[in-house]
């Protein structure tokens, strides 16, 4: 799931860029970008949850979306659904096995300008050992100067896994859906 997570945030920023490539840091130490999942719980309502804990970086040139470069690292063991006893759980061999695989990494392959400040973004996501491509659906949220003399790129993502996939299995539906939210500082 982290890998998934990485992904989406990586897909969101491929989507912005600036005048020449730029080298930017995903910044989740001010708390500026999100990986959330959600996947049905009994067929019956959705679980939703989030990882606290991942760190990436992109390159990106508006005028070149083909070139974006994107890598996320997702710590798996920061899984949080707001429920100590299921997080406990999902981490287990049951679900997670996150002693044995306690990260998830992304790294782009392409990315296609499918215009108007979106993008599909692909690359490789590895969960549990197993590494297999996905694919972002990304936007631009926003890109500017920030109240600090900074330039920050804004975007957004989502994909959803195939959990047998990743040898996760989640019945009933086996998918499970993941939103990146990123905000890259330029470097």
């Amino acid at each position: 799931m982290k890998v998934l997570f990485t992904a989406l945030l990586l897909s969101c920023i491929a989507m912005t860029g600036s005048a020449q490539a730029a080298e930017y840091d995903i910044d989740t130490r001010g708390a500026h970008a999100a990986i959330q999942f959600k996947f049905k719980h009994i067929g019956i309502s959705w679980l939703v949850g989030r990882f606290n804990t991942f760190e990436g970086k992109f390159s990106f040139d508006e005028d070149a979306i083909a070139d974006t470069k994107i890598a996320v690292d997702i710590d798996v063991t920061s899984l949080d659904s707001n429920h100590a006893e299921r997080d406990k759980h999902l981490r287990s061999d049951d679900f997670l096995n996150v002693k044995k695989f306690p990260s998830a990494s992304f790294v782009s392959t392409r990315v296609v300008d499918m215009g108007d400040g979106k993008a599909m973004v692909y690359g490789d996501f590895t969960l549990m050992g197993v590494t297999k491509e996905i694919t972002i659906d990304a936007s631009t949220v926003g890109m500017g100067n920030d109240p600090w003399g900074g330039y920050r790129a804004g975007f957004e993502g989502t994909t959803i896994l195939n959990t047998m996939d990743f040898n996760l299995g989640l019945p009933p539906s086996n998918e499970v859906e993941l939103s990146l939210y990123l905000e890259g500082i330029r470097q």
